[in-house]
Formats: C-alpha cells, structure tokens, sequence
C-alpha cells in the first residue's frame, strides 16, 4: 500500500442535507477535540436551507474545515465525495446532528494503537432534538467479529475510526441508496482483520429525531432480508434468522 495519506491526520467525513439546525453543534464538536490533527470535510449534499452559508462562516474560523457541495445525491454518494478527497490516514464518518466528546479522537487512536486493529468503535449516549440525553447509554462489544457483524451491526457509525494505512481507502456503496450502506461500509472495513475493537467509554452522541427513518423498524424488516442475501450473500435462512436477530437488537437497545 502506497503512503499516499498524510500519517496521523484525521479525516472527518461530515455529509449535510438540511441540516442548518444542528450541524453548527456537530462542527463546534470536532472543534473541540484534544487531539488537533485533522481534517473535516462538510459535503453538503445539494441543501436548500442556509447549511452552506454556515457552513462557510466555519471554514473561514478554522483552515481544517472544508465545504464540498454537490448535487443532491444522497449521504452514501455525499460520504464517497468525502473519502475521495479524503488526505488522511485515518477516515471518520460523523454525521451533521451527531457530537464528539472532546476526547473521542484522542482516546480512539490510543485505543486502536493498542489493539494493533485497523478499526475500533465506541460506547455512546443517544439525545434529543434539544441535545438532551435520554435513555440508557449504548455500551458497545468489546470484541466485534466479522462473524459477528454478519448479523448485526455493531459499530454506531459515529463512533467508527478506521485506518487505512494497511488496506487503503474504501467506500460505501450507494446502490443502497443510503439505507444500511454504513453497516457494509464498517462490514468491510472489519473484514480486513477479521476483528474490531470498542472503546468501553462512552465518547460520542447520537441525535434520535422524531421522524427518524431507521425509527420505522417494520419498513426495514424487508431491507434488511435483502441486505443479508444481496450484499452479504448469505443463504436464505440463515439471512432470516439475522433478520429476526436484529429485530431483537433493535427492541433491547430502544428500551428504556
């Protein structure tokens, strides 16, 4: 593999649609961090609100941020403009309504170096449309094997590092249309190894709108079969049987 990433910078991959309301607190988030060598690059993915004017005002504060706009394509071909521009040796995927802890970077790339991994995640608490947090945190698995991810995602997508010094750059695939794209995206990154990693502390954010669209858990039931056959080429049954697993995931984690 070609040393064609800059060693020990981050690259933040931010996709943006609408999202004036809140992505000026994710921004301030990565602003934040103790660890300082990094990139953040803001795709806004063809907004029809003020997101880009914002957007902009934070690129003049902060030479790191970077505003990439693009016809409205979806956050999968938003993520892939991201990573294609990407500089860094690590990639970061952080949605523009998710916050970082000040230490997220900082306490992950030491916890990625230690269990000499190419991708580790971490535990985080899950807020309101007002930043408030609600319900219990999510602890992640300690140890998350590809196995393991064959029948449930694992990784929250906004606490996921991944270095691709070893393996390079991948992407996500966009015949997903932006639906579970993030789970093959981390599916493959973790196959490299064979085994991730997560953080025990609870280091990240995760904004729960109302009108979620993961929320409807029953239009997913479909997706998510189809996902296990399709990209996963897994057989029938053992493609319902995950799909029956991350039901249950997904009523043990949204308990409160």
């Amino acid at each position: 593999m070609s040393n064609d990433y800059q060693p020990g910078l981050v690259s933040i991959i931010m996709p943006c649609y609408n999202g004036q309301r809140f992505i000026g607190e994710s921004i301030e988030s990565v602003m934040k961090q103790s660890y300082q060598d990094w990139e953040l690059l803001i795709i806004d993915d063809g907004s029809s609100d003020e997101s880009g004017a914002l957007i902009e005002t934070y690129t003049v504060k902060d030479k790191r941020i970077k505003l990439i706009q693009q016809e409205n394509a979806g956050s999968a071909a938003a993520r892939n403009h991201g990573i294609k521009e990407a500089q860094g040796q690590y990639i970061a995927l952080l949605d523009s309504d998710d916050l970082w802890y000040p230490e997220f970077l900082t306490s992950q790339i030491q916890f990625m170096h230690e269990r000499k991994v190419s991708v580790v995640c971490s535990s985080y608490e899950r807020i309101d449309e007002n930043s408030k947090v609600f319900m219990k945190p999510v602890q992640v698995r300690y140890k998350i094997t590809s196995k393991a991810m064959e029948a449930f995602n694992y990784v929250a997508c906004l606490t996921g590092l991944y270095d691709r010094s070893k393996h390079g750059k991948i992407y996500l695939d966009e015949s997903l249309k932006s639906l579970l794209d993030d789970y093959l995206f981390w599916y493959q990154a973790i196959k490299f190894d064979g085994v991730a990693y997560g953080n025990q502390r609870i280091l990240a954010q995760y904004r729960i709108a109302g009108n979620s669209m993961t929320s409807n858990k029953k239009k997913l039931i479909k997706k998510h079969y189809q996902f296990y056959r399709q990209k996963l080429y897994l057989n029938p049954v053992q493609s319902l049987i995950n799909t029956l697993k991350w039901g249950w995931q997904g009523v043990v984690k949204y308990a409160r």
